[in-house]
């Protein structure tokens, strides 16, 4: 049997999506389905519930925590009075973290945060975010003009198991962040960063396959290589787990 990857959704409160039938949704952009199922494995779609964690624990081979909106401040001692801030779901956000504690603190599964994914690693293993890029760049470099895609230059540490996964140390993917790590977590390291030095890409120490990155590598994977090749090798990963 092919591999599970438990990617997680958006929150309920996180986007309007209200039709006349119903109120409120949990939904996920198709691309992550689609990078997953062209690496080979299974895509099931985990809700932040109370019991998402335990869920992702008993089923899932490998785990995607994907993009979305900003992480209430809260949870890493931020300013929540700043102007710029999206809107929140508090429900995504504790359920989210509690899922990155117990994969870190629990037996290895693949694991790989995308984005606010990448955040959310970071506060779990007790890091903090800058919750607005802008206020400490004179330039933009991380979205576009009307703030979001851009393509967007990274530099990734050449020992790191990021290059070695994408077979490359130096990639130009879609970004459209504008919050990024400030305080590094407990048994990370930084493997990409930035121009800018903002932080595109980390690595748990102590694990042998939990990485985030700060980019949208579902955005270009069908046409780039080096961006499908994070789907691919989690997926491997993943089938090499359940194969024993």
């Amino acid at each position: 049997m092919k591999p599970i990857i438990a990617l997680t959704t958006y929150g309920s409160k996180e986007r309007e999506m209200a039709t006349e039938h119903y109120a409120e949704f949990y939904y996920i952009p198709k691309q992550y389905v689609d990078a997953v199922e062209r690496a080979g494995g299974i895509p099931v779609l985990v809700p932040p519930t109370p019991d998402a964690a335990q869920a992702v624990l008993a089923v899932a081979d490998g785990v995607i925590v994907i993009g979305g909106s900003d992480i209430h401040p809260s949870e890493y001692g931020g300013d929540a009075t700043h102007p710029d801030l999206t809107k929140f779901d508090l429900a995504r956000d504790r359920s989210e973290i509690e899922i990155m504690k117990q994969l870190a603190n629990g037996e290895p599964i693949p694991t790989l945060g995308i984005c606010r994914g990448m955040q959310v690693m970071n506060i779990a293993m007790g890091g903090s975010l800058h919750e607005h890029v802008p206020d400490i760049l004179d330039e933009d470099i991380h979205r576009s003009e009307v703030g979001f895609w851009t393509l967007q230059p990274v530099q990734v540490d050449p020992s790191s198991r990021l290059a070695e996964i994408m077979e490359a140390d130096e990639v130009t993917p879609t970004s459209g962040h504008h919050q990024a790590v400030k305080v590094l977590g407990d048994n990370l390291r930084v493997t990409a960063k930035a121009a800018d030095g903002v932080i595109e890409a980390i690595e748990h120490t102590g694990l042998p396959w939990m990485m985030g990155v700060q980019w949208h590598p579902e955005v270009t994977a069908a046409e780039d290589p080096t961006q499908q090749r994070l789907f691919d090798e989690l997926v491997a990963e993943a089938a090499r787990r359940k194969n024993g």
